[in-house]
């Protein structure tokens, strides 16, 4: 056991984004007797603390996120936060979200340790790429620091080789995705979906800007307006949850709209629902869109980074729209007006399901870091 290779991940919170619970998904599938894990977050407190296997070590920083938190650590150096944040030596440690917990661990001040950082998140400027950073310059020199930049699809790739020159530091790794325990969980009972001949939508994240949920709730009262007989599940919770409740009260959407909060088992309500919507601005590579293909629900999505990787091109295993609120409604017509094209495109989707295997990431995952440290 004492020659396992010691590996940190470094997360800003264990929350109930996507990255944070593929990160619980592969390091839970990772192999103890070859890798010795510890997973550190900058703020505890996260939802996903609980689905973590208790062989995996797991500590935070601060208790909780506090106001100005990144403004603060800009004031320190990425070797001076490396130092306050990771107390032990480790043959490898990795950043699991860009931002912040890559900032320290560039700081890393071992040369024998190797150093990833994981890109999930899609970027529109380089100003968005060095908000967390004191400028440009140290952006483009923490990145390059890093052994390797792990892209969550082709997509990703591509868009952050645009701002940060590290093409060749760069390597495709899909999300770790427990296709068994979706499957299981999603076959328990869920009384909240009624029973009342409507078509099902539900969708699911954080309730914040990028989500697009309220262009959704724009979409509903138009298509409950045509007459369609719909209903959609909202599945998170988050900051504009007040605002959304307000605009369903105040447009008497009552009946066509539920608002679930954070589940535990978000699958058992995907899996009963026809149709899974994503109305985002802007996604990485979708958890939620990778989890409704694997227990079968028919896909309607905008067009994010991502998608056409999912679902094939020309529309092959889900309707991807043009990211507009006129786009996503249009195809939303589409599928409820064609049943035939419904039923086709849930048998797709439960087919497509089947290509996102976590022994499969698990193992490229492991490979990776055992080959790099063969190298040293």
């Amino acid at each position: 056991m004492n020659n396992r290779v010691k590996i940190l991940f470094l997360i800003h919170d264990l929350g109930q984004g996507g990255a944070e619970k593929v990160l619980i998904n592969l390091v839970n599938n990772m192999d103890q007797n070859r890798f010795d894990i510890t997973i550190t977050a900058l703020f505890g407190g996260g939802v996903n603390e609980q689905f973590l296997s208790p062989r995996v070590k797991y500590n935070y920083i601060w208790k909780k996120a506090y106001p100005g938190n990144s403004r603060i650590m800009k004031l320190l150096s990425p070797k001076q936060l490396h130092n306050m944040c990771v107390k032990e030596v480790y043959d490898i440690e990795v950043s699991y979200l860009e931002g912040p917990s890559a900032r320290i661990i560039a700081g890393c001040p071992n040369m024998e340790t190797r150093r990833y950082c994981w890109i999930h998140s899609n970027h529109f400027s380089m100003e968005e790429v060095t908000k967390p950073f004191r400028n440009e310059k140290e952006a483009k020199r923490c990145y390059t620091s890093f052994e390797k930049i792990i892209c969550v699809s082709q997509y990703i790739k591509e868009n952050f080789c645009q701002w940060i020159p590290v093409r060749e530091k760069c390597r495709v790794l899909y999300n770790a995705v427990e296709s068994n325990v979706i499957l299981k969980k999603s076959k328990e009972d869920a009384p909240e979906i009624v029973q009342d001949g409507s078509i099902k939508l539900v969708a699911a994240g954080t309730l914040k800007e990028v989500k697009g949920f309220e262009r959704l709730l724009h979409i509903i009262k138009q298509l409950v307006a045509d007459g369609e007989k719909v209903h959609l599940y909202l599945l998170g919770k988050g900051p504009l949850e007040k605002e959304l409740k307000n605009y369903i009260k105040n447009n008497r959407l009552e009946k066509y709209v539920t608002m679930l909060g954070y589940q535990i088992n978000p699958y058992k309500y995907v899996a009963k629902s026809d149709i899974f919507v994503c109305s985002s601005y802007s996604e990485g590579f979708s958890t939620a869109v990778t989890e409704a293909l694997i227990v079968g629900t028919a896909i309607c999505t905008v067009d994010v980074s991502g998608m056409n990787e999912m679902l094939g091109e020309n529309n092959e295993y889900g309707i991807v729209t043009e990211n507009s609120e006129e786009g996503l409604y249009q195809g939303l017509k589409v599928l409820l007006n064609d049943k035939e094209k419904l039923e086709k495109y849930k048998q797709k989707a439960y087919i497509r399901g089947k290509i996102f295997s976590v022994v499969k990431t698990v193992n490229e995952t492991q490979k990776m870091f055992e080959e790099d440290m063969e190298k040293k």
